[in-house]
């Protein structure tokens, strides 16, 4: 009897248990069978072109000998953000050593319980490691002796015409189109000065066939290849920068001059010329087809023949020559800008607990939306998001706390470096608790300070063991790729000191002293304060030091200082008379001639609340009249 079986786990100790899978198969197996979600894995799972919508997991049997009845059926959750006609849902199975194949799903949405949801549905014969991907789309077509003219269902404007006798035996094509969005081109003329030239390209065709068929006849191939937006003025270019503002997410090669900024050009004698380039890995990348001759057929459509087997081509329309080291270098920065985005990293505090915050890896161009969900949920900044920078899928960020804060995943192991795998489609995100490593440290700050430093490590320098965890190679990553800074506020410490160890005060004077000051303190205003503060030889250090002491108690500060100011001085100082001198050069004679009053009459004020003077000084006044 078949069943149809929830499996949950979780994602880290901090989050609730989610569906990582469900599996329909007989009763007998799935006490068997056990699910895991391992997305530590996912940067060895996805590869070029490809895009990670669901959770990395592992089926295994945990009875190695218990035959099982395959196929069996496995639907996995995901969510796709991004969709078009060029892009396939595809479950990835992998082994252990990350060889890939790949599944079409049976369906793509459905019923499981009482929710519906999307899901991909597969039937599979072995166990293994799962994923979602969302990758180019796939077609396969077979050319006969008779030929064969393929039309793509994702642009019907594409089609290669295999004329009859081009092969001697039916041959199995499968065709992949990747286009091209023409802001990525504008913004990659703006960093590479060579390429000015350049006006539009055709998608790029990845076309997998058999080395052991070459052609017996050419091959027509007709691509959508749009012209100059404006022929008439072909002479100059247009604002780069203007054009580079609404450049889509995935621009900007890594090696790129990004102080480069094209200038206006005017050739002299503009002549439109469109080349051909392709790939093969036997040949080491790309090369320039010089000897095709490529045609403009009508509005927006070329074509050319090909003698030989291409693995992918692109052909570009150029305003004027460019020679072929150019052409070369702008289709490698091309291909490379099509697999990176523009992202930052972004912190935000919980609201009501600055010490819990979410770090969050975000495309640029999703990053304003991102930043009002997070508003909405309770959490704000600072700090700003980092600067931006290029990252590719499936590589990983490496976080180093660093400075008087570090953090932790669990509220118990501080001190350790986290990662972040980005996935445009998955949104990286880290849910932390930061503390300062030293209470006593940034002591000329109201808060405590600390540094995010962010290094990236490309998917070639990540390795795995048997036991499936990622190993980063040590000195694998270069300089940072950006910093965020961090702050925490300053808590106050509450220190209740038990009667025994309290200070009592035994000297009468120093009793009457402190109650002066304490009613001084009280009756000085905020201009007052600041004018005897900068009349008192004290140092501009210790003055910013009291304030911080107490920054909402404008009374204590200026009782602080006035203590300070007098431990300052020789016992042999008659303190009483140069206070008052001070007073009188403040314009405070009233408070001068009451205080010398208060002195004589041995007068005591009772202590403001914010003071614990009373609680140190038990002694009475009527005691301190008689000492005095």
């Amino acid at each position: 009897m078949y069943l149809d079986t929830r499996y949950l786990d979780v994602l880290n100790d901090n989050t609730l248990p989610q569906v990582s899978c469900y599996i329909t198969a007989p009763s007998s197996v799935l006490q068997h069978l056990e699910c895991r979600i391992i997305n530590s894995m996912s940067s060895l799972v996805v590869s070029d072109n490809e895009e990670l919508v669901s959770n990395v997991i592992t089926v295994e049997c945990s009875e190695m000998e218990k035959r099982i009845p395959f196929p069996i059926c496995i639907a996995i959750p995901f969510t796709a953000r991004y969709r078009g006609n060029y892009r396939d849902i595809m479950v990835k199975v992998s082994d252990i050593n990350f060889q890939s194949s790949y599944l079409t799903p049976n369906s793509l949405e459905g019923m499981r319980g009482s929710y519906k949801g999307t899901y991909a549905e597969v039937k599979v014969y072995k166990l293994g490691i799962f994923s979602v991907v969302s990758c180019l789309k796939k077609e396969s077509f077979t050319v006969t002796k008779k030929g064969l003219t393929l039309k793509p269902s994702m642009d019907s404007r594409i089609s290669l015409n295999y004329p009859p006798g081009v092969f001697s035996s039916p041959v199995l094509i499968q065709l992949k189109v990747q286009p091209i969005d023409p802001s990525l081109v504008a913004y990659l003329k703006t960093q590479q000065d060579i390429s000015y030239s350049v006006l539009s390209t055709s998608p790029v065709i990845h076309i997998q066939h058999p080395s052991t068929h070459p052609f017996q006849k050419p091959v027509t191939v007709f691509l959508p290849c749009s012209p100059h937006p404006d022929k008439k003025n072909l002479g100059s270019e247009v604002d780069h920068k203007g054009r580079a503002s609404t450049t889509a997410n995935r621009i900007i090669p890594l090696y790129l001059n990004w102080t480069k900024r094209t200038s206006i050009r005017k050739p002299g004698n503009t002549c439109e010329s469109l080349k051909l380039l392709g790939f093969r890995s036997r040949d080491s990348g790309w090369f320039v087809l010089d000897g095709v001759m490529v045609r403009t057929t009508q509005s927006g459509l070329i074509s050319f023949e090909l003698c030989e087997h291409l693995e992918r081509f692109i052909v570009l329309r150029l305003s004027s020559i460019m020679e072929n080291s150019h052409l070369l270098s702008f289709v490698k920065s091309l291909e490379e800008a099509m697999f990176s985005t523009t992202a930052c990293i972004v912190l935000y505090h919980q609201k009501d607990n600055p010490h819990r915050v979410v770090i969050l890896v975000v495309p640029s161009k999703d990053l304003n939306q991102e930043l009002r969900h997070l508003r909405l949920g309770g959490l704000s900044g600072p700090p700003e998001p980092s600067r931006h920078f290029q990252v590719k899928e499936g590589e990983q960020l490496l976080l180093r706390f660093t400075g008087n804060i570090f953090a932790s995943s669990n509220g118990k192991d501080y001190g350790k470096d986290y990662k972040l795998i980005f996935h445009l489609q998955r949104k990286p995100r880290l849910e932390l608790q930061i503390k300062e490593v030293d209470e006593f440290g940034n002591y000329s700050c109201p808060h405590y300070k600390g540094t995010i430093i962010v290094y990236k490590v490309p998917k070639e320098k990540i390795v795995h063991n048997s036991d499936q965890c990622l190993i980063l190679n040590e000195n694998n990553y270069q300089l940072p790729i950006c910093k965020l800074p961090l702050r925490l506020p300053k808590h106050e410490n509450l220190i209740n000191r038990p009667q025994s160890t309290k200070r009592i005060s035994t000297d009468p004077l120093e009793a009457l002293w402190n109650s002066l000051l304490y009613w001084l303190s009280e009756e000085l205003s905020e201009e007052n304060a600041l004018c005897l503060s900068a009349s008192l030889p004290l140092r501009r250090s210790t003055v910013q030091l009291i304030k911080l002491k107490a920054p909402n108690d404008l009374a204590e500060q200026t009782y602080e200082l006035l203590c300070f100011w007098k431990r300052s001085l020789p016992n042999s100082t008659d303190k009483l008379r140069l206070l008052a001198r001070h007073l009188r050069k403040i314009g405070r004679s009233d408070l001068s001639g009451e205080l010398k009053f208060k002195w004589e009459n041995k007068v005591f004020t009772e202590p403001p609340r914010w003071s614990d003077g009373a609680e140190e000084s038990p002694v009475a006044p009527s005691a301190l009249e008689e000492g005095l």
